[in-house]
């Protein structure tokens, strides 16, 4: 059974879920608000160290007809940090209609669930 943590990057939050292999249930579990760059880092490795993932899903944002858009150069730097600074895998999984299952009030934060979405698509995608 591995353990692995779900993204979704944003400028302001970054939503973060939890699920493992053997169960292949994403759960919401925080929303990263931290102002700086490094503080949002200094978060994550504090996940990472509690959770301990084999590897980390991050949602590529994509225009519908699939082509890249400028979210999609920073969650690919993003992810590429994530790699970089924790030695750990990173999947990258489209994120296109993530956001469109979330039915959401007003000034309603749903970083996580949005994250958790993502990463039940990574599940789902492994079948099985």
């Amino acid at each position: 059974m591995e353990t692995i943590l779900g993204f979704d990057f944003g400028l302001k939050r970054v939503g973060v879920a939890v699920g493992n292999t053997l169960l292949k249930q994403a759960q919401p579990l925080t929303i990263i608000s931290a102002i700086s760059n490094d503080a949002k880092f200094i978060e994550i490795a504090t996940l990472l160290k509690e959770w301990q993932p084999t590897r980390c899903i991050v949602g590529l944002p994509l225009h519908p007809d699939g082509a890249p858009h400028e979210m999609s150069v920073r969650c690919r730097r993003f992810a590429n940090q994530l790699h970089g600074r924790y030695g750990v895998a990173v999947v990258l999984v489209d994120e296109r209609y993530s956001s469109a299952v979330i039915q959401h009030q007003r000034g309603e934060l749903i970083d996580d669930r949005a994250a958790a979405i993502i990463l039940q698509q990574y599940f789902d995608d492994l079948g099985g």
